[in-house]
């Protein structure tokens, strides 16, 4: 249930407008334990920091009020819009390390109970302003927006387009993949790498064997990941990487050689031909002897290049 609060002489109200949402708000200072947490919030990432403890204390309490609303269920309590960071380190000083004077909380409350769309758009607000997001902070987000208010207003809130959305929640969902690094924290970087590859390059085998390899830290190092561009567009190179064996640096060693500058027209096509069967090792080839549809290309072939060369011999 919402609640509203009324305007008196001692709590004036102010406007202050964040985005497009227009809040009536109040400053006050209150008990720690008059503020609740809100379990809803997106922010996921560990609350406690000994660093944001320090400030505090070289502060002397919190310096940024809190932005609170009125609790919908406890009467004289007060919600967590923006602060919960603040609001736990607080509470560890004052629980853990018994220092009783950072109880007082700064805080700016709003006038009523704010609705979830609106304390979303408040919330992400904030923290776009403040380019606060951490490392894997944006992606999860939006992962968590979507499952909460579908992709058009998940899109809407972020500010962004419904592909950018998509993309921010691919990462998320292939970062969460990557489960056995030596720096868990990395594994948004990972997933960035891995997402920069050509969609049709990466197919489900291909993904598969990199998640699997990434996982058993056959690939330690995130950067390595940019060898795939070159690797999965050549046939040979990619075959060598999916084997069971297979590595990065095995499948770099099967790739044909650079492509050269190519003449115009009929030379350029010819160039392109030959390089491209110089791309297959004499392994493969072997492996085609006696094929009676290899061989009756191979005739054709030869016989347009000898009416080609006698035709131009002229």
């Amino acid at each position: 249930m919402a609640l509203s609060l009324v305007e008196t002489p001692e709590r004036p109200w102010q406007e202050r407008r964040l985005g497009r949402t227009i809040l009536k708000t109040y400053r006050d200072t209150l008990d720690l334990y008059e503020i609740v947490p809100n379990n809803n919030q997106p922010r996921k990432a560990p609350k406690e920091d000994p660093e944001l403890q320090r400030q505090i204390e070289a502060n002397e309490g919190i310096f940024e009020p809190l932005l609170l609303e009125p609790h919908p269920e406890h009467k004289d309590k007060y919600r967590i819009i923006d602060g919960d960071r603040r609001w736990s380190n607080s509470r560890v000083l004052v629980e853990v390390h018994k220092k009783e004077q950072y109880r007082r909380i700064p805080a700016e409350i709003t006038d009523r109970t704010l609705t979830e769309e609106e304390r979303l758009r408040v919330w992400i607000y904030i923290h776009r302003q403040r380019k606060e997001w951490e490392a894997k902070e944006k992606e999860m987000v939006a992962y968590w927006l979507v499952n909460k208010v579908g992709r058009a207003s998940a899109a809407n809130i972020l500010g962004i387009t419904v592909r950018d959305l998509d993309k921010l929640v691919e990462i998320y969902d292939l970062s969460e993949k990557l489960t056995n690094l030596p720096d868990p924290g990395t594994s948004i970087t990972w997933a960035r790498e891995i997402r920069n590859l050509n969609k049709k390059l990466l197919t489900p085998t291909v993904l598969d064997t990199l998640i699997r390899r990434v996982n058993n830290q056959e690939i330690t190092n995130s950067k390595d990941i940019r060898k795939l561009r070159h690797i999965l567009r050549d046939p040979v190179a990619r075959d060598e990487f999916l084997t069971d064996r297979g590595s990065i640096d095995l499948a770099i060693s099967k790739l044909g050689p650079p492509p050269s500058k190519k003449g115009q027209g009929l030379v350029g096509d010819i160039e392109e031909l030959g390089e491209a069967i110089r791309r297959y090792p004499w392994t493969t080839l072997t492996a085609l002897k006696g094929d009676p549809h290899v061989l009756a290309k191979l005739e054709e072939t030869e016989k347009l290049l000898k009416d080609l060369r006698k035709t131009l011999s002229r």
